[in-house]
């Protein structure tokens, strides 16, 4: 199979309050506003290489719309489109502001994906946001601790590794690497890949019975220093951290979780590992292994399994788990030393 796809080029995402969002994206993340086309606000990273990376649409509850990632070449989008048809899945072509001909799709857990080639590139020649490094699309952010890049998604599902097969089956992701629990052989977790990343798209389990959520979408910073300054300019501003900053085993990126207005999570995060193996074997962790917590010393808060929109039921859990390993479940990582 070709390489069909590249990487993550935007999220757009639901926002109750869309302008109370989009203040916040602006002067306490760093983004700029580059576009307002029917309620929807369209925003950049400073380090983007396309018009925008994230997408603010009216909604009543905070959710993913869609997930974007652009295709290999024009060739590879029109056989990815072939290739989730013939997986029994039917999409539609669309037409994507400032990207213009896109494949559109619901996958089998519930998640919207846009597949595109055409783009518009972002470049800043003169003003104030003009770079002086040929390479930068625009000057970096003067808010302290501004992401460079968009990073990845991580989604909710119910049945993680038949999510992670199904990308990988239909989509050519690469399967990174899975967490199964401790207790049991359940898989509550699993990375996936269209480049050489540890991973640009996650799944958690999700036990609700409401398809299509998403547990975070993440930034990227160059630096440990600027993921450090950024929690400490947001708890100034009254933004608490609701977890990190620490380093991930699967992946080791340095990470941070925090919340939009929404109530939305958003990951901070940089570092990590690169894998150019392209016949890589996917490594299966534990909790206990540090797969969340490099440094095994330390406890998840309850609060990350909470996916969105909300739903009945907790995000990491399964029907006729027995009583006696439920609390693993509803957070693997929260007994000390696996968070």
């Amino acid at each position: 199979m070709i390489k069909l796809l590249s990487h993550l080029s935007y999220v757009a995402i639901t926002s109750p309050d869309v302008e109370a969002s989009v203040d916040f994206y602006v002067n306490k993340v760093g983004l700029t506003v580059v576009d307002r086309v029917e309620g929807a606000v369209y925003l950049r990273c400073w380090g983007d290489y396309y018009a925008y990376s994230v997408v603010v649409v009216p909604g009543d509850e905070p959710s993913l719309e869609t997930m974007a990632w652009r295709t290999s070449s024009a060739e590879a989008l029109d056989e990815a489109a072939q290739r989730i048809e013939e997986a029994g899945v039917t999409g539609e072509w669309v037409e994507v502001p400032q990207i213009g001909r896109a494949y559109r799709f619901t996958g089998p857990f519930g998640h919207s994906m846009t597949l595109h080639w055409d783009v518009t590139r972002h470049q800043e020649t003169e003003g104030e946001a003009a770079s002086i490094y040929p390479d930068r699309p625009s000057r970096r952010s003067t808010v302290a601790g501004a992401p460079r890049q968009l990073d990845h998604v991580t989604v909710a599902a119910s049945d993680v590794d038949g999510f992670a097969k199904w990308y990988n089956d239909v989509l050519g992701f690469r399967i990174m690497a899975r967490t199964v629990l401790d207790e049991a052989p359940i898989s509550v977790f699993s990375v996936l890949t269209t480049n050489e990343k540890s991973h640009d798209l996650g799944v958690v389990l999700d036990g609700s019975s409401r398809a299509g959520r998403v547990n975070h979408y993440a930034f990227w910073s160059d630096t440990r220093e600027e993921v450090l300054i950024a929690a400490d300019v947001l708890m100034e501003q009254g933004y608490p951290i609701e977890y990190g900053p620490s380093i991930h085993g699967i992946g080791e990126q340095v990470f941070l979780y925090y919340r939009e207005p929404s109530g939305l999570r958003i990951e901070l995060n940089t570092g990590g590992y690169r894998n150019y193996v392209p016949d890589w074997e996917p490594n299966t962790w534990k909790p206990s292994l540090g797969s969340n917590n490099f440094y095994r010393n330390g406890a998840m808060p309850m609060s990350m399994t909470e996916s969105f929109p909300p739903a009945d039921g907790p995000s990491a859990t399964e029907e006729g788990v027995p009583d006696e390993i439920k609390h693993a479940l509803l957070n693997p990582y929260a007994e000390q030393g696996r968070g």
